[in-house]
């Protein structure tokens, strides 16, 4: 069938992303919009019932009711939950709206005749303007039409599969490792002692870049354990292309060291350079 806004669409799996990603569809007229609650946390199975998916027994009859399946998983499991859904002999429309490095989204799009690459920029799209879709390969049009008129503005960009991802790792690598890299100066000059003069040079060349700093700590702290996936991707992405993967890498570690600010959404930043120092 073809991905069209009458298209019933299947979500694998609606975390706080995904479920947003699912219920914009949702909203901008597809028949149906299915997910599998089985082992998902209560939480998950909260956010999809306020979302209004219809919730299926088993993977296999989400695969088989679906015309589209898009995944919005960890990185790390963009395979595996590909493979699952490819296992089951799904002839529809995949789309892999993960994280992943460009290399990752083409084998992801191997085990499927019909394969749409997606990579999401921003968080979860809750008003309009701030969550784009980036989508690429044959059927990119006809799936960014499933959103045809909601809060996430779904993008068709030039290129095969890849494509998109490529873009999403690219900006991510600007976004997520400049910000570790932030937190790692400061940490940094605050184990020389030399943070107050830091301060105060950044106050004459770079005013704004404390302020920054202390805002990313907050804001990033609480879910920096989710970036390991991400991470990973990045510094494969930068290695298949000859480039240096070490920002990646070390952007991993950094967020790995405040992996424990999980569910936390007061950490300070002494805190959170205590963490990383």
């Amino acid at each position: 069938m073809n991905a069209t806004p009458s298209a019933t669409v299947g979500v694998l799996h609606p975390g706080a992303m995904g479920v947003t990603v699912a219920a914009t569809c949702a909203a901008s007229g597809a028949v149906d919009v299915l997910w599998c609650p089985a082992g998902r946390s209560p939480e998950s199975i909260d956010r999809a019932a306020s979302a209004g998916l219809t919730g299926v027994d088993t993977l296999e009859e989400l695969v088989e009711r679906s015309d589209v399946i898009v995944s919005v998983c960890p990185p790390g499991a963009a395979l595996d939950v590909a493979d699952a859904v490819a296992a089951i002999g799904f002839d529809g429309v995949y789309v892999d709206a993960n994280a992943i490095a460009p290399d990752t989204a083409r084998a992801v799009g191997e085990r499927f005749e019909r394969f749409v690459d997606g990579g999401i920029i921003g968080p979860p799209a809750v008003r309009p303007g701030i969550t784009r879709l980036y989508l690429s390969g044959d059927d990119a049009e006809s799936v960014a039409r499933l959103w045809d008129g909601s809060l996430l503005d779904a993008r068709p960009i030039v290129g095969g599969p890849g494509a998109a991802s490529a873009l999403k790792i690219a900006y991510a690598t600007w976004t997520k490792v400049s910000s570790a890299m932030l937190l790692a100066v400061r940490a940094l000059a605050r184990d020389e002692g030399v943070e107050e003069a830091l301060l105060d040079e950044w106050a004459i060349s770079l005013p704004g870049t404390a302020e920054r700093s202390e805002a990313t700590a907050q804001m990033t702290a609480f879910k920096a354990w989710r970036f390991d996936g991400e991470m990973a991707e990045i510094a494969a992405a930068f290695a298949a292309n000859d480039l240096p993967p070490g920002f990646g890498e070390a952007a991993r570690d950094i967020f790995g060291r405040m992996a424990g600010f999980k569910g936390v959404d007061d950490a300070t930043l002494d805190e959170v350079l205590d963490a990383i120092g």
